[in-house]
């Protein structure tokens, strides 16, 4: 496996200003991988590792006396056997969320010990309470994101791998290089076999897991099975974080993403859930599942000004999963279907399509928006703020390039910009530039220049 965010933990560790980096992400999308590898690159011989999950003595240690560092880092040497150096060790916390009190060790270990790397990660993290003092009723709700040291740690958000990153764990680097390097000329003579391959990606997903299982024996049915694996240990973090109501309503909403994104539109309507269902009735659970990492809120601007977030409209969204993997396994989506090409679309109306679209913006850090103004019948599917730009962005799931609704937003808000996205190749226009939809980050950083 060949993860692009690895960079970026090893700039955490060569800022002048290093805090304690803590991993967020859902469960299985390779937080204790990442660790390892990046100990086995920067602390070879020098990383000491805590498991709560298998350290009771440890846990026990947290949650009973001081925080004080010192007192801490002894206990762990004595507990492992390795001695920890500030300056030379990387101390590795992880399932972090099994101790509450060690997550705000944290902040001790910022201000009294700042020279020794410590990173820690754990599932669910957004959701890790003081269960001893948290009230069981679901309108009492507390995230731990509020209990979190703030300001005395760094956080990093660990998405599923992208296209990119599929390709290289399938030995496909030389493709993936050329796509970095915006070759279009080169790009385009392979542009049936990258097509091919992005309908690979879109039934195997980006799950560590399943890529890892297909890259070695290329069976989507062991692939699926991957995907239901995962989707049982969720239900199974459903029920042991959440009670009656609630669990119920988290399920509700998880297990409708499927058929709320393979509508003509999109947006979110809490009646599909059951009848007469209301907003308020499902908040905490909403919250629950995107604190857990394990959904996409993207929400309506239908004033696309600067900036976007003040503009956002809470009550018209739309809610996307993490992974598009499990969407189709959630759907039930078979591989002939993918692979057969435009046919996935007749299929499920480009809901994957849109799916894949938002991971690809959501790993190179944007948080996008739509378009869809009350007044007309039209939709952009992402809204892009980029500095001071605004770009619409529109997903077309086959080679059909009609954009009306793109057209009405350049007409009526001239853009400085306007990308559109689908299985065609590379072109460039006087008001719209086509990217292939297996090129989004080579668009985006286009863009930004």
């Amino acid at each position: 496996m060949k993860r692009q965010i690895i960079d970026k933990m090893e700039a955490w560790d060569e800022s002048a200003d290093r805090k304690p980096l803590i991993l967020m992400g859902a469960r299985q999308v390779g937080k204790t991988w990442l660790m390892e590898e990046f100990a086995r690159r920067r602390y070879v011989g020098n990383t000491v590792v805590v498991n709560f999950m298998k350290s009771e003595r440890l846990r026990l240690r947290f949650e009973t006396t001081d925080l004080d560092p010192k007192s801490i880092i002894e206990a762990i040497s004595i507990e492992t056997g390795q001695k920890i150096v500030p300056g030379k060790t990387l101390l590795v916390l992880d399932e972090i969320q099994e101790s509450p009190r060690a997550l705000t060790a944290l902040k001790f270990f910022n201000e009294d010990m700042p020279d020794l790397a410590v990173m820690a990660a754990g599932a669910l993290l957004g959701l890790a309470v003081n269960r001893k003092k948290k009230k069981r009723d679901a309108n009492s709700l507390q995230l731990a994101r509020a209990s979190f040291p703030v300001g005395k740690v760094a956080f990093l958000d660990v998405p599923p791998m992208t296209f990119e990153e599929f390709l290289l764990a399938v030995g496909e680097d030389l493709k993936c290089n050329a796509l970095k390097k915006c070759d279009w000329k080169m790009v385009g003579l392979f542009h049936d076999s990258y097509c091919e391959l992005l309908r690979k990606y879109y039934f195997v997903g980006g799950m560590p897991e399943a890529i890892q299982s297909f890259s070695e024996n290329g069976d989507f049915a062991l692939v699926r099975d991957v995907h239901r694996a995962i989707l049982r240990a969720y239900d199974e973090d459903f029920a042991k974080h959440a009670d009656g109501p609630l669990l119920a309503k988290i399920r509700l909403l998880w297990n409708s993403i499927p058929a709320q994104l393979a509508k003509e539109n999109k947006k979110f309507v809490y009646t599909a859930l059951r009848p007469g269902a209301r907003a308020r009735e499902y908040e905490v659970a909403l919250q629950w599942l995107e604190d857990a990492g394990m959904i996409r809120i993207v929400r309506n601007v239908s004033t696309p000004q600067l900036p976007l977030a003040t503009y956002e409209e809470f009550g018209a969204f739309k809610l996307y999963a993490h992974d598009i993997g499990l969407v189709g396994a959630m759907a039930g989506v078979p591989p002939q279907i993918l692979l057969d090409g435009d046919s996935l679309f007749t299929h499920f109306k480009g809901a994957l399509t849109e799916q894949y679209v938002l991971e690809e913006l959501t790993a190179l850090g944007l948080s996008p928006n739509y378009w869809s103004p009350d007044n007309i019948k039209a939709e952009v599917e992402f809204l892009l703020q980029i500095g001071t730009m605004i770009c619409p962005l529109e997903a077309k799931a086959e080679t059909n390039l009609r954009a009306k609704s793109l057209k009405s937003y350049i007409d009526r808000f001239n853009p400085r910009k306007a990308l559109r996205v689908s299985m065609s190749k590379w072109s460039s226009g006087e008001r719209i530039d086509d990217y292939p939809l297996y090129a989004i980050p080579e668009a985006i950083k286009v863009l930004g220049q």
